[in-house]
């Protein structure tokens, strides 16, 4: 059988000792889990020497590997490596240490990529799109029973191909906790939950508590006999609706950690996910995040502080960046008084609750779009996306890029690497000039498009075309101001090559949207844009981030060397014209006309 769906989730589950993919998908308000047993985890080796002899050693310290002579590029220089395949993902982590220590091992890579992301990346599986799927229809598998949860099981037979990668229409479900908390701080273990507020881009729009509005408006509460059947009613309300995505304001510190706690406390399980499983919580960077299978969360909190910079990032000051608008307010500490006082006071907690999610839901839809776009261009879930800085999704864009252009990828720095990054002197940074004291006029803005992507490229500025030891033939290199960091002309380096082929993706993008006259294509084809630039813009910071697998603090070094005297050689060029500078900053500046006498 044949079926078309969006891919919304992955993970893997162990069945008869062999790693089990599973992909959570939906087929219009249908849900499908699909099965894939085909995939083996894999690292590669580089030898010392001779490719028969390191083959022959692995052989015979682990006997349940599978090896494969490979050539990749490694820094762009064609090298043999061996692929080695293993029976799961924990037999993998458990020998890579044994495989790295042998004689005719020079190095090991790409062995801590985690299994499901290997998944995504090497079957071009690209999360948030449509993908058309070929396999056999499941009545069960393992501990899922398609009858009982009401969905489809499909065991895959070949791999997905991608149909669409432009899906806007998911359903979306903000919610927010508001506590009694008369001693201050919240404290799950005897603080109750008296409302949940929910509003969504398909229509609902309530507040679950026990208490009522005491006004004629009051038909979006709906009331329920206790605490416990406030949780019950949430749940409901996720599963009944079928809900795509779901969004909070820091719900992976407070909203969700103490639904689980009050949940727990009361006997009311939180089985919110596509396969009947409960809210879990998972390490992502050094904090917990709350995840639901086949329902994405997105803790706009955290997507909001790489996004904007704000004195603060609370909910009312980042609604009001946003749209201008100041929604209504009660401070945390005087929420249980105004639930005890009743009336007018308990009116406005409940008016104060819905505007809460309704404000959550507008951010989502204001910001989620160019998340969904980030999540397709680097390939990897919105839940982790979500949760990355604007550096890890570089990364993870140049891991996936560099799959598709067999490079292979270098490894994460260890400690040591880390803190002799650490100990680099400063880079120097973009040209700043201060702006000048008072009201300017007529001012005219120079500003160059895309400036670092565009000297990474049109200098060739990679850590693979960095040459450090011919001392000669210097019309072969391009050769940056002050530092005198020699770049190969040719061939072009694997980083400029990845931000080349986004650019030029972005220029035809820009042309479509000044052609089209369809505002919804023109505001799509917009997001998309922004999400390329965005990510353009971020890989010359990455050259010098310390826990990036391609720095180079020479290339971050070279690419503000050379920043700094274009924009100088502008300024100069510009006065000679009669302009005068009054505030430059890195990759432009602002000047006015000063006639000559």
């Amino acid at each position: 059988m044949e079926r078309n769906v969006v891919v919304l989730d992955i993970d893997y589950i162990t069945v008869d000792g062999v790693p089990v993919v599973r992909l959570f998908t939906k087929d219009g308000d249908g849900n499908v889990i699909l099965i894939d047993e085909s995939f083996k985890p894999y690292l590669y080796v580089l030898p010392v020497d001779d490719v028969d002899v390191c083959i022959d050693q692995i052989e015979n310290e682990l006997s349940d590997v599978e090896i494969e002579r490979v050539v990749k590029k490694d820094y762009q220089v064609y090298s043999d490596f061996l692929k080695v395949y293993f029976n799961h993902p924990q037999s993998l982590a458990k020998n890579r240490d044994l495989i790295s220590g042998l004689p005719c091992v020079a190095e090991i890579r790409e062995f801590d990529i985690p299994f499901y992301r290997r998944y995504l990346i090497d079957n071009n599986v690209i999360p948030m799109s449509e993908i058309r799927v070929t396999g056999e229809s499941l009545p069960y598998y393992g501990d899922l029973d398609a009858d009982e949860l009401g969905l489809e099981i499909i065991k895959l037979s070949r791999t997905p191909e991608i149909v669409r990668e432009d899906i806007v229409d998911f359903r979306i479900l903000s919610f927010d906790l508001e506590v009694r908390n008369p001693k201050g701080m919240p404290n799950s273990e005897v603080d109750p939950i008296i409302m949940i507020g929910v509003a969504s881009n398909f229509g609902v729009r309530k507040v679950i508590s026990t208490k009522n509005k005491s006004n004629a408006d009051n038909s979006f509460v709906q009331q329920v006999g206790d605490e416990k059947e406030v949780i019950e009613a949430f749940v409901d309300t996720v599963k009944e609706n079928n809900v795509d995505i779901i969004v909070g304001y820091n719900s992976d510190n407070f909203d969700f950690p103490y639904l689980r706690d009050r949940a727990k406390l009361l006997g009311v399980s939180l089985d919110l996910g596509m396969d009947d499983s409960i809210l879990k919580f998972i390490r992502r960077g050094f904090a917990n995040a709350a995840s639901i299978k086949g329902i994405i969360h997105v803790d706009l909190y955290l997507v909001m502080r790489r996004y904007m910079v704000l004195d603060r990032y609370t909910l009312e000051r980042v609604y009001q960046e946003l749209f201008d608008i100041e929604k209504i307010d009660i401070p945390g500490e005087k929420i249980w008084q105004y639930w005890d006082n009743g009336g007018k006071y308990l009116d406005k907690l409940f008016d104060y609750s819905l505007d809460d999610v309704v404000s959550t839901l507008e951010i989502a839809e204001q910001i989620l779009p160019l998340n969904l776009e980030l999540t397709r261009i680097v390939g990897q879930p919105l839940f982790d996306l979500s949760r990355m800085a604007t550096g890890q999704q570089a990364e993870w864009f140049l891991v996936k890029e560099a799959y598709y252009d067999n490079e292979i990828v270098p490894n994460k720095p260890t400690n040591i690497d880390f803190i002799s990054r650490q100990a680099e002197e400063d880079n120097e940074g973009g040209y700043v000039k201060e702006p000048e004291i008072g009201l300017h006029e007529n001012l005219v803005q120079f500003d160059f498009r895309s400036l670092y992507p565009s000297l990474i490229i049109s200098k060739n500025i990679s850590p693979d075309t960095i040459e450090y030891e011919d001392t000669t033939h210097d019309e072969n290199y391009n050769i940056s101001p002050e530092h005198g960091f020699k770049f190969k002309k040719e061939p072009q380096g694997f980083i400029p090559s990845v931000i080349s082929k986004i650019l030029n993706e972005r220029f035809k993008i820009k042309k479509k949207i000044k052609k089209t006259k369809d505002p919804v294509e023109k505001k799509t084809l917009d997001v998309q844009q922004q999400a390329i630039k965005r990510l353009a813009n971020t890989m010359y910071g990455v050259y010098g981030f310390s826990r990036f697998r391609w720095y180079s603090f020479d290339c971050a070094k070279a690419i503000t060397a050379w920043g700094r005297q274009y924009i100088k050689k502008s300024i100069k060029k510009a006065e000679d014209y009669g302009f005068h500078t009054i505030y430059a900053d890195t990759d432009g500046f602002y000047a006015k006309y000063e006639k000559k006498e």
